[in-house]
């Protein structure tokens, strides 16, 4: 038999060679080289790349054997994860392979902006000697807040606090207990921006969180302060951060991301590093040697899963390995019952029931306790999450979980609830089902309100006292700004009681609009959801 064809389209480490072992034919091509990509990809059963190459629709088509695309290292903006899977193509990356890299390059930026190091340098290879002009600040005492206490997240507060600083942190998604552990103080943001000398962010890039640093944040705090993002281009607010170090507002900033990289000519990005107290680096998180290594072999022990039929718990797109056709449907399900739950949550999850119910009660559905906690994890963590990862972040997060199943399914062939107890002492539950021949997949209860309604990619969920002319509200509201609204559902108890309405829309809202529709019908409960790609 011949062995199995893996294509190295980037220069990758020797080690990721010597971790894929003698049991494929390794090829290698120039990624960048469309048409010999093209012609190589057509035996493939793998392919390894980095960012240079670009997998999509159209070099898909050309590999007809393709099993699995590995990219070694962290994002996957390079992949087309959507055509990958309509392909029945296996998506891999090395989901914690920079992480050192990334706290490391964290505590570089604070300390090249306490002491000025940049501009030190600068100045004296200049030919000038100016130690008068570059005096800084120490570390000791002072006052970071982190936003974001992930992997990375936590990996700066360990590394800080050698540095004798108080660690401060906002994370909505992290229990006290879990920040105790870390020995770091949570608070709110406001407080966080308000009391820290140094502010870095590790979060992932949402609709929530995009912007999340800008003008009020930067009015609220110290003038001597600094701000530092190594996550993702856009957390920061880039013209509101331009206008707050002109204006004196904040001392200044330290940025390895962009919102255009490399940053355009006119861009807010551009003028960003034409400032004298910003330091810039070129999006280097991942660029170290120790990182690309264990990217690399990361993937290459992941194309050996999945060449050999295992399960690959880095795979982003599928679970892979040896899954029962009859459970497959609901890993996709599944993932984003835990994104809607975890956008529902009103505080941190203290421990988690996946309950699945009816037919599937006769099979092995170990995935699916992995697909709630990736969904529930997808958007609320600086990290890719993967099937390897999610028990980790929930281990580290203190949450209990559990699978619970039986054949009892009154309404549908089979329901999936993930049932949660949160912090705040309030209980969380979301249900959800396939539906008919196309399995479509509907979200069929929230808590004790009975739904069913398809799962799309945005949604507004609200709970108010059910009393008449509150569709025409939000309704009237949602209609004057532009919003439509391509499907609902109303669940209620009883008349008089309260009602969650659930509304399909084709795009998503701003924070005013919610604002003035929640002022309007005086709602207990309102959360716009927009799902992640699964």
């Amino acid at each position: 038999m011949p062995k199995p064809v893996v294509l190295i389209a980037e220069e990758l480490s020797p080690a990721t060679i010597e971790a894929l072992g003698p049991d494929f034919d390794v090829r290698s091509v120039d990624g960048t080289d469309r048409e010999a990509l093209f012609a190589s990809l057509a035996e493939a059963d793998a392919v390894l790349i980095r960012s240079a190459t670009r997998i999509d629709e159209e070099a898909l088509a050309h590999a007809p054997k393709l099993k699995v695309v590995a990219r070694a290292g962290v994002g996957l903006d390079n992949v087309d994860i959507k055509a990958a899977t309509t392909a029945g193509v296996m998506v891999v990356n090395a989901p914690t392979s920079n992480i050192v890299s990334a706290a490391e390059l964290t505590v570089g930026h604070i300390l090249s902006l306490a002491r000025r190091i940049p501009a030190a340098h600068a100045s004296l290879s200049a030919g000038q000697w100016k130690r008068s002009s570059y005096t800084g600040a120490e570390l000791f005492e002072k006052t970071v807040g982190i936003i974001g206490l992930g992997r990375i997240g936590a990996l700066v507060a360990a590394r800080l606090a050698a540095f004798d600083m108080r660690v401060v942190a906002y994370d909505p998604y992290v229990t006290s207990a879990r920040a105790q552990q870390l020995g770091v103080q949570l608070l709110s943001l406001e407080e966080l921006v308000a009391e820290s000398d140094f502010i870095t962010i590790h979060m992932p890039k949402t609709p929530e969180t995009t912007g999340m640093l800008s003008t009020e944040q930067f009015k609220a705090m110290k003038k001597t302060a600094y701000v530092v993002n190594v996550a993702r281009g856009g957390l920061i607010d880039e013209e509101a951060l331009i206008d707050a170090l002109n204006a004196g507002e904040i001392a200044g900033a330290g940025l390895d991301v962009f919102t255009s990289e490399p940053p355009a000519e006119g861009s807010t990005a551009r003028a960003l590093t034409e400032l004298p107290n910003v330091v810039v680096t070129p999006h280097l998180g991942a660029s170290t040697d120790e990182a690309q290594e264990k990217a690399g072999v990361s993937v290459a022990r992941s194309v050996r899963l999945a060449l050999g039929g295992d399960l690959v718990p880095d795979a982003v797109n599928v679970a892979g390995g040896v899954i029962d056709p009859y459970v497959r449907p609901g890993i996709s399900l599944v993932e984003k019952l835990g994104q809607i739950f975890s956008a529902l949550a009103t505080s941190p999850l203290t421990s988690l029931d996946v309950e699945v119910h009816g037919e599937l009660n006769d099979y092995d559905v170990s995935v699916l306790k992995l697909a709630a906690l990736k969904g529930v994890f997808t958007n609320i963590v600086s990290e890719t999450v993967s099937y390897v990862n999610a028990p980790l972040l929930a281990e580290q997060r203190g949450i209990a979980v559990r699978l619970l199943k039986d054949d009892v399914s009154e309404e549908y062939r089979n329901v999936i609830t993930l049932k949660g107890a949160l912090s705040d002492g309030s209980q969380l539950s979301v249900s959800g089902t396939l539906t008919g021949p196309k399995q479509t997949e509907k979200l069929v209860g929230i808590n004790d309100h009975a739904l069913e309604l398809p799962i799309e990619k945005h949604h507004v969920v609200m709970l108010y006292t059910d009393r008449p002319g509150i569709v025409a509200v939000y309704g009237q509201k949602f209609g004057e700004a532009g919003i439509n609204i391509a499907g609902m559902q109303i669940g209620r108890l009883a008349a008089g009681d309260q009602a969650l309405s659930v509304l399909t829309l084709d795009s998503p809202v701003s924070d005013e609009l919610l604002d003035d529709v929640r002022t309007a019908i005086d709602a207990d409960l309102f959360r716009q959801i927009e799902l992640a790609e699964v």
